[in-house]
């Protein structure tokens, strides 16, 4: 028999009400057991859990030819197609891979930071003066506008309007908690049936009618780019229409389709969390917030900005962690995981080591500058790690810093309520309790203005 890791006794339905609160849930695993623990969630396979960034490795190490990470997805997210980064694996994920990566980094994204800015702006300016809203809406509205224009390259202002509503209503109806919370096969079942179809309260059938409308729109807009052979287009539809594999292959409609939507799932409800969390840390702690701004005033780099973003990312992950389904046994922390169970670096507990991060409650972003930050980007994990690590983490990472930057320089913003808010559950995102809820302001007239021109550096793109 292998050894396996200590966890919890009580009945899976039980473990997995739990997941109601999963970050305190986790950190209570975490002290009763160790850093190394094992879960059981109804309708999934066995689970252990890792709480460290050297756990974490071990199981990427398994990346290349043991886990099958994009199986375990595939059910929860079939809307993304058979060709999605998410939930492919083997040889046609890295086929995949190679065709993506180079549309989302360095040079093809130079350009980005001038558009991102002036989209920020459009929504800043309708933003009510003195009075609390919600900064996550505004959030969502922006990293939509961003992939609307920059991803899917959206001209005409009917059509652009008509797949803001559709896209919208596809990641409301696929972040419902029912529908993670159905049975698989259930699910299955409920996507293809003519007769639940016909069940309009389903998220099932929300998501499903969704995704056809928002398909009918991408594939004509897939035919007319592909009838332009726009050489010089920017956005990342373009690019990926002039893709071309190791044999001189190019990616089909249905494959581009399926790649749009999944840069969508992965940067829509993330990017706008993340964003809303930054606000969330930054109105309650006044001193980070005065230093930013000075340092943004001399425009001299943005090495402060991005260790502000970075430590939001750790002290707020948007994501809890992200599995490997196990084809094979794994020694793990001195246990024996059998194939077939799922292995997941916990990013909400890793970022709490203590070793790694000294008080990690406190929101420091001096951890990731002089002497400690290499320490510290080391159990940095916010866009996973490994052959998987997220594709579009440098063009996140470029959208936060810019949109932070334009807030800064148009608006002041407080707290409605000192009091921080809770870390909720939303679909599979860790969202402020209240959805970042603030007062904005004019700037003072005496203040001087931040540089208008956003200085967002190109670094090279990470583990690829």
């Amino acid at each position: 028999m292998p050894l396996l890791p200590p966890g919890s006794r009580q009945p899976a339905l039980l473990q997995t009400m739990r997941m109601r609160d999963p970050v305190h849930y986790f950190a209570s695993l975490r002290r009763r057991y160790g850093p190394v623990f094992r879960m059981q969630l109804t309708g999934f396979p066995p689970q252990v859990v890792v709480s460290t960034a050297e756990l974490a490795a071990e199981i990427y190490s398994t990346d290349g030819d043991g886990n099958r990470a994009g199986a375990l997805r595939a059910g929860y997210v079939p809307w993304l197609g058979d060709y999605s980064l998410f939930t492919n694996d083997g040889e046609p994920w890295w086929r995949h891979r190679k065709l993506l990566s180079p549309a989302l980094h360095g040079r093809s994204i130079a350009s980005y930071p001038e558009l991102i800015a002036e989209i920020a702006a459009e929504d800043i300016r309708t933003w009510p003066l003195g009075r609390p809203f919600a900064l996550q809406e505004h959030m969502q509205a922006i990293t939509l506008e961003i992939t609307l224009r920059l991803v899917f390259g959206i001209r005409d202002v009917t059509q652009l309007a008509r797949l803001r509503a559709l896209l919208l209503t596809l990641s409301k109806a696929s972040g419902s908690p029912l529908l993670f919370l159905m049975p698989a096969r259930l699910r299955a079942w409920a996507e293809k049936s003519p007769l639940a179809m016909r069940v309009p309260v389903l998220p099932t059938t929300r998501t499903m009618k969704a995704s056809a409308a928002v398909d009918e729109i991408l594939f004509a807009e897939i035919a007319r780019r592909r009838d332009e052979e726009d050489s010089g287009a920017t956005d990342v539809l373009g690019r990926l229409l002039r893709a071309r594999d190791d044999q001189g292959h190019s990616m089909s409609d249905q494959e581009i389709r399926d790649e749009l939507l999944t840069l969508l799932e992965a940067g829509l409800e993330t990017t706008a969390t993340g964003l809303s969390w930054a606000f969330e840390r930054l109105m309650r702690s006044p001193e980070i917030l005065r230093r930013l701004r000075e340092e943004l005033e001399r425009g001299e780099d943005d090495s402060y900005l991005e260790a502000v973003v970075k430590e939001v990312l750790r002290l707020r992950p948007v994501i809890t962690g992200s599995g490997r389904l196990l084809d094979k046994p794994l020694r793990l922390g001195g246990y024996e995981i059998p194939a077939g169970w799922v292995a997941i670096p916990m990013f909400s507990l890793i970022h709490q080591d203590s070793e790694a991060f000294p008080d990690p409650e406190e929101f420091r972003p001096e951890r990731f500058l002089g002497e400690g930050a290499q320490t510290a980007q080391k159990s940095f994990l916010p866009f996973g790690g490994g052959r998987r690590y997220c594709v579009g983490a440098q063009l996140a990472m470029m959208e936060m810093k810019v949109i932070i930057r334009e807030v800064l320089r148009r608006v002041e913003l407080t707290a409605a309520d000192p009091a921080p808010e809770a870390q909720r559950m939303w679909h599979v995102t860790l969202v402020p309790g209240k959805r970042a809820v603030a007062v904005a302001r004019e700037q003072p007239l005496n203040r001087p203005p931040l540089s208008a021109e956003p200085r967002c550096p190109v670094h090279p793109a990470p583990s690829e």
